[in-house]
């Protein structure tokens, strides 16, 4: 289901964004609406009561920020996802990066793949906005936003070990794919419970050994 802002919100003005919600850059200090801070709210809020409640009436409320000014920052529901969909990007790449450093080279793709896991189950709304809200927001599109790229490079770093001669991005390309399909198929309830940790084992330790 896309977000929305529900039947009870505000109407919308027909005013251009004074900054660029859907960008990873950093915040311009200066803008009224707090970016940073209507983003953490806006997270914490989709995780509690799903993102049908994450309206920027529900917003100006919670962050006191006049919405007016919320609705220049963030102009359609849209914009809003993706300003949280691009924070959980970079948050996800910065987990990696340290995962990854910490387990040294050869156990960098174990270390990634739990860190992975774990942050998706952990922040399911949010990782709904990374990965289902926002199709623009994908590596096939070129250049690809720097926080989804980031996020890419760290899984491509931890299977670049492994590749034995085969192309490291589209091993990395597969390797997301087999993450993000168990995180679905799993929080969907379609697989069976009590082989999780082995499926999870599989993908971390066997299917990406050296041919």
């Amino acid at each position: 289901m896309s977000p929305t802002d529900g039947p009870d919100a505000e109407p919308t003005e027909s005013t251009e964004p004074t900054g660029t919600a859907g960008s990873d850059e950093p915040a311009d200090p200066a803008d009224p609406a707090d970016p940073a801070r209507v983003v953490a709210s806006a997270r914490q809020l989709a995780e509690a009561e799903g993102w049908a409640a994450v309206t920027r009436r529900r917003l100006a409320e919670r962050t006191g920020i006049d919405i007016e000014t919320l609705y220049r920052r963030f102009p359609d529901p849209a914009a809003l996802v993706a300003a949280v969909a691009l924070r959980g990007f970079a948050d996800l790449a910065a987990a990696l990066a340290a995962a990854r450093g910490a387990a040294g080279e050869d156990g960098a793709w174990p270390a990634v793949v739990a860190t992975y896991l774990d942050f998706a189950y952990a922040n399911p709304e949010v990782y709904d906005a990374m990965l289902a809200h926002t199709p623009d927001l994908t590596l096939g599109r070129d250049p690809a936003p720097g926080a989804p790229r980031a996020a890419f490079a760290e899984l491509r770093a931890a299977l670049a070990p492994l590749a034995a001669g085969r192309d490291p991005d589209t091993l990395a390309e597969i390797g997301w794919a087999l993450l993000h399909g168990t995180v679905m198929l799993t929080r969907g309830g379609r697989l069976r419970l009590e082989t999780q940790e082995q499926r999870e084992e599989l993908i971390a330790a066997r299917l990406f050994a050296a041919p």
